[in-house]
């Protein structure tokens, strides 16, 4: 879920991370609209919509079983390590 920016309260799936920019690539969110000109003659041109990416301040993970945006602790079981939302405290 996003926390900032234009699409504020949205959310989407990580589709990829950037761990060297402490960035990731959110779906559907945080588009940048470009112009293309028209490639041969006849064509059209057109808006294409290009994903960037967004610092990680600014996403916060959402909890399938609370449906709430949420930080997450870790529970180590055994030999097992499990993520779990703060809010519920059920394993995520």
């Amino acid at each position: 879920m996003m926390l900032s920016g234009k699409d504020r309260g949205k959310s989407g799936k990580v589709v990829k991370l950037f761990p060297e920019d402490a960035k990731v690539m959110v779906e559907g969110l945080n588009l940048l609209t470009r112009h293309q000109r028209p490639r041969g003659q006849g064509e059209k041109g057109q808006k294409v919509q290009i994903p960037r990416k967004v610092p990680v301040g600014t996403v916060m993970l959402v909890c399938p079983k609370c449906s709430q945006k949420t930080r997450i602790a870790y529970r180590v079981e055994g030999d097992s390590k499990q993520r779990i939302c703060k809010k519920c405290e059920r394993a995520i």
